[in-house]
């Protein structure tokens, strides 16, 4: 009697556990409850969209998207360090052709102020100094006579020698911005402020103090600051 027992339940287990297979196997058109449906149904917000779940039909309540409209890209973290901390640059302003990148190089040769407050040019200059040594001095040399490590390992040649040039503080940071001949654009490794400080820097120190901003904001013309926004 135990023995057929036994036998029955065995059976009725064989029988479960088939049933199960065959109907995990079957059609998808009735699909059980899925858990964590963001696992298996992924949403791609777009920033400036309300979001949408791929996966309901319900309103999204996220506080932080509420107050944004709905919107998912979200304003800075209160605190944080804005990248145009100076708010001295516009990317639109940015050369989009040989003619534009020519034009704009010859008009910042004639800029021969920073747009940074001129109180504080001495912090300023040591900044920039400290970032030309991490930046720039692998080929222009820590003395911007263009014979730096890289340059003198015959890696790479032609680095000028600053006191050689004609360059104003505006064209060494146009140059910085938009790169010129062989020296591509350093604005993905120096934020828009940076790159006015290692500009005054160079004029500093290799052109004997020609960087130095103005005594007061007025000494440079507002149309001329906004025209070099952009510059070297």
């Amino acid at each position: 009697m135990l023995k057929m027992k036994n036998n029955i339940l065995k059976i009725t287990a064989v029988l479960g556990l088939s049933a199960v297979l065959f109907t995990s196997c079957g059609p998808k058109d009735n699909t059980p409850l899925v858990y964590f449906p963001d696992m298996y149904f992924p949403v791609a917000y777009d920033p400036l969209m309300k979001a949408q779940d791929a996966y309901s039909d319900h309103e999204n309540e996220i506080p932080a998207f509420v107050k944004n409209n709905g919107a998912t890209g979200l304003s800075p973290v209160e605190g944080s360090v804005a990248q145009n901390k100076d708010g001295i640059f516009a990317e639109g302003k940015l050369p989009k052709n040989p003619d534009e990148y020519n034009a704009g190089y010859d008009a910042s040769k004639t800029v021969s102020t920073s747009p940074l407050n001129p109180a504080n040019a001495e912090k300023d200059i040591e900044r920039g100094k400290f970032l030309f040594e991490r930046t720039c001095a692998a080929c222009h040399g820590t003395g911007g006579d263009g014979q730096g490590p890289i340059v003198q390992s015959g890696a790479y040649a032609g680095v000028p020698n600053y006191a050689d040039r004609e360059i104003t503080v505006g064209s060494v940071h146009y140059v910085l911005t938009n790169g010129r001949n062989a020296m591509g654009s350093y604005a993905g490794q120096l934020n828009p402020g940076d790159r006015w400080r290692v500009a005054m820097y160079v004029m500093n120190a290799f052109k004997k103090g020609a960087a130095t901003p103005a005594a007061t904001p007025a000494a440079t013309p507002a149309a001329t600051t906004e025209s070099t926004e952009t510059k070297k």
